[in-house]
């Protein structure tokens, strides 16, 4: 796995242990991790709580811009289609992501935002990672679980 992708894996296994959908991103600027988040809809109680919106938050605020076009995201599922069009809303250059997300995934599951004409366009490539696809799949079967309890 990247290194990137661990950091984003870090974020999700933050969010697992919180009983949130283990989502994680970072973004990188230069060689470097500018930002990290995890998914946190559970805890704010809001849709919007997604890791790749909080990641892009935080790296607007650490820069004071909206502009992010030299950085790019690494996260650990496709994005839905809200957070494909907050990447180009952002101006991000790329994102990679490490698990393709058969029923919500704007990037190549579902539909493609990314690629629609608009005024940005974002490069995308999906990794195909194992450990962000178990995790998601460990997440669910525990869920299940607790809820038989």
């Amino acid at each position: 796995m990247d290194k990137f992708m661990k950091e984003a894996y870090k974020e999700a296994k933050k969010a697992y242990n919180k009983l949130e959908v283990p989502v994680g991103a970072v973004i990188v600027k230069d060689g470097e991790v500018i930002a990290r988040a995890h998914n946190l809809r559970e805890k704010e109680n809001s849709s919007l709580a997604h890791a790749e919106i909080l990641c892009i938050k935080k790296a607007c605020k650490k820069f004071n811009t909206w502009r992010l076009e030299d950085m790019e995201m690494y996260v650990t599922l496709e994005p839905c289609p809200m957070c494909a069009g907050a990447l180009i809303q952002s101006r991000l250059k790329k994102v990679y992501f490490g698990a393709k997300d058969e029923k919500n995934g704007c990037v190549i599951s579902v539909g493609n935002v990314l690629d629609i004409n608009t005024t940005h366009k974002v490069e995308y490539e999906y990794i195909n990672s194992q450990e962000c696809s178990s995790i998601l799949k460990d997440f669910f079967k525990k869920l299940r679980a607790l809820k038989k309890m």
